[in-house]
């Protein structure tokens, strides 16, 4: 298996000494996270995994990144008010050594994802414990209800549950329950994280989908129902969305390096339209530049009928909106396509890992 790490850093995920050692299933559920700069959300986001209606023990690993702001402090704070959660050092700020620092103190069989800025319904791991027993899957998860504040944020958020915004990720726009490819977040068995070694840390970004793809790879199954339905704050801005499109880009063709056979039209998409209205662009200009080659002018034909298309397609998705929101459904369309395809056609095998930023 090409993993892109040694194994030094695949080396199985371990666990607290006072881990549960029965066979029954589930004795628990831990709840991991790994947050960086996240003061705004991660009071709330944590009053909501201890709000559950799951009845058995739980518990809460916040891995903590070298944030600029009040984060640390408030983990403390929720540490010491609640038995149930703990915190554990990530000072590298990056997602999946976070994680796996975290998976290193779970307790229980059952193993739960959440972000620092999400908020799960309060039926959502005895949903998900549910699914896993009835399915036997080694992971579950849901749909990224992607809702907006703002005007823009409501518009990234129509952008992200639109097939022509993401694809047809059945986390992104729902669907019906069965396996998948991958999973928003996802609720694990423990023993299925340590049968592939945890998050591999030379995946900051698409490491759900490459742990995903391992788990596949060595038998398990990934299970995809709607029943589970996670709330998720979009970008507030374009310049944010940019950026967060343009990694997953770059990260995405990573992935495709590194497992042979995973690429598909749907992560294309992009990179192809990008290129084919960069090379229409470059075509019109030179039509219009040399007159010999005046026939070249037709390639104003690519960006131009991409400006429609757009335009066209997120006044459509946005309809039902107030004015406000929809007219921006094109712009947040227009820079996920960019972002996303000029970051993977830069991506390079030796792109440097940044720290995260949140999903």
């Amino acid at each position: 298996m090409s993993m892109g790490t040694t194994s030094d850093q695949m080396r199985p995920v371990g666990l607290s000494a006072d881990a549960p050692t029965g066979s029954g299933f589930p004795d628990g559920v831990s709840v991991i996270m790994t947050v960086l700069n996240e003061q705004a959300h991660l009071r709330e986001s944590v009053a909501a995994i201890l709000r559950q209606d799951w009845t058995g023990p739980l518990q809460v690993v916040i891995a903590l990144g070298p944030s600029a702001d009040d984060t640390d402090q408030i983990a403390a704070e929720l540490a010491a008010a609640d038995p149930r959660v703990r915190t554990v050092a990530n000072p590298s700020g990056k997602t999946p050594v976070g994680l796996n620092a975290a998976l290193t103190q779970v307790r229980y069989q059952v193993v739960a994802r959440v972000d620092g800025h999400c908020l799960l319904p309060s039926d959502y791991l005895s949903t998900a414990v549910r699914v896993l027993e009835r399915t036997g899957a080694d992971n579950v998860g849901g749909v990224m209800a992607a809702e907006g504040v703002t005007d823009f944020e409501q518009a990234v958020a129509c952008a992200m549950r639109s097939k022509i915004g993401v694809g047809s990720s059945s986390f992104h726009v729902g669907g019906q329950q069965g396996p998948a490819e991958t999973v928003y977040l996802g609720v694990f068995r423990r023993d299925a994280l340590q049968r592939v070694g945890g998050y591999d840390p030379g995946f900051d970004r698409a490491q759900d989908w490459e742990m995903n793809h391992r788990i596949a790879k060595t038998g398990g199954l990934v299970w995809f129902t709607p029943e589970l339905e996670v709330s998720y704050r979009p970008r507030p801005n374009v310049k944010a969305l940019a950026r967060q499109y343009f990694y997953y880009g770059r990260w995405r063709r990573r992935v495709m390096r590194e497992h042979r056979g995973t690429a598909s039209a749907r992560y294309l998409a992009a990179p192809a339209a990008v290129s084919a209205i960069a090379a229409g662009t470059v075509a019109g200009v030179l039509g219009c530049s040399v007159p010999r080659l005046h026939l070249l002018r037709l390639g104003w034909a690519v960006p131009a009928g991409y400006v429609a298309a757009v335009t066209a397609g997120g006044l459509t998705i946005g309809s039902g909106l107030k004015p406000a929101v929809r007219r921006q459904v094109p712009l947040a369309l227009a820079t996920m396509h960019w972002s996303w395809g000029v970051g993977f056609l830069t991506s390079s095998n030796s792109s440097p890992l940044s720290r995260m930023d949140g999903r």
